[in-house]
């Protein structure tokens, strides 16, 4: 990012935040290497999007570092700087601090009181949490 330009929260690969057209468009590319016409076919169905849209999200991810660009002759091919889990957890992250004051227990609160979460889906959850060795969280 230049000097000049303006610092916008997740506007970093550390710090990724993205809409749910950029979603869709890094979820092609976190299948492969694209270009903007392949990107564009690839969401056609679901979008519907002309070529001139895809290029200019492609452009600005670009410019955030989020994608890098490969010239191939005319054609432009590009690929994710930034993996899937990398954005989840960034986008997560800012969804805890924004709305849960920064308090992960609050978010697992709200998803089983709204009954976001059934039965199952917490012994997976146990079943992660015990498989994860804690990280530095003062937690043995």
């Amino acid at each position: 990012m230049s000097p000049q330009s303006e610092d916008i929260p997740g506007d970093s690969p550390d710090g990724v935040a993205l809409s749910e057209l950029q979603l869709d468009v890094m979820r092609v590319l976190w299948r492969g290497e694209a270009s903007v016409a392949e990107v564009a076919a690839a969401l056609a169905k679901s979008r519907g999007l002309a070529h001139t849209t895809v290029a200019t999200v492609l452009t600005r991810l670009g410019r955030r570092g989020v994608v890098a660009a490969r010239r191939d002759g005319r054609q432009l091919y590009y690929s994710p700087t930034v993996s899937e889990s990398q954005v989840r957890r960034s986008m997560v992250g800012d969804l805890i601090q924004n709305l849960f004051k920064g308090d992960p227990q609050a978010l697992l609160a709200h998803l089983v009181s709204e009954s976001e979460v059934a039965p199952g889906d917490l012994d997976k959850v146990q079943a992660l949490l015990a498989e994860r060795p804690a990280k530095g969280r003062g937690r043995p």
